[in-house]
């Protein structure tokens, strides 16, 4: 059996290693994007403020200070841990892939558990700039979400999103295709669009991943 790190990879690489396909149009992305989730005063306010910090200084940030002064934070605005999900960070994923044993260390993770993520629903990997990291953001997040796919060992989609300075893209694995979502501009109005799917994750994973895995 091969093995392999997360960062090894391009889509490239990833398309032919595990014959999967990119498409330009998916519909649970769609639904991820076009959900109706409201935002309240406290939370427009928290994101207000969050972005005018990330707007003065997020250019010049290493990537340590833009998970802790703005990933961070908004991801815990948007009220995902509970007593049965959580956001982990930082956390070793390894699977079994086809012939291959996929390994590394997730940026951040969305899933079942309190103390420790179980079943993972939602990966995301963090660029300060793209040129400055080994592999690259959208094949590393994607070879992390094959795994998460693996450990669920069901047929539902995995969620996940790559950051690259003040640029957020949202991501769906479903079977052997994904889609990739446009860009989303952090410094923007666009930042009530990444809270917002953000937010609906909580929603989307309780609703319709995890009582599809029972």
């Amino acid at each position: 059996m091969k093995t392999a790190t997360f960062k090894e990879w391009d889509l490239d690489d990833l398309d032919v290693a595990f014959k999967l396909k990119q498409v330009w149009s998916n519909t649970t992305l769609d639904e991820w994007e076009n959900n109706t989730q409201e935002i309240d005063d406290f939370e427009k306010r928290n994101v207000i403020q969050l972005q005018k910090t990330l707007v003065r200084g997020g250019r010049a940030w290493n990537e340590t200070e833009l998970e802790n002064k703005f990933i961070s934070p908004l991801i815990m605005v948007a009220d995902i841990d509970d007593e049965q999900i959580g956001y982990f960070l930082e956390r070793s994923f390894v699977g079994i892939v086809d012939d291959y044993q996929l390994s590394g260390i997730v940026d951040g993770v969305i899933a079942t558990g309190v103390r420790n993520p179980h079943t993972p629903y939602f990966c995301f990997h963090e660029y300060k700039r793209s040129v400055e990291n080994q592999g690259t953001p959208d094949a590393q997040v994607l070879a992390a979400m094959l795994v998460a796919r693996e450990i669920n060992q069901n047929s539902k989609p995995i969620y996940g999103l790559f950051i690259v300075g003040l640029i957020w893209n949202f991501v769906i694995l479903d079977g052997h295709e994904y889609c990739i979502s446009k860009n989303y501009s952090a410094d923007n109005e666009q930042v009530f669009a990444i809270f917002k799917m953000l937010k609906a994750l909580k929603q989307i994973i309780k609703t319709r991943l995890m009582v599809s895995a029972k």
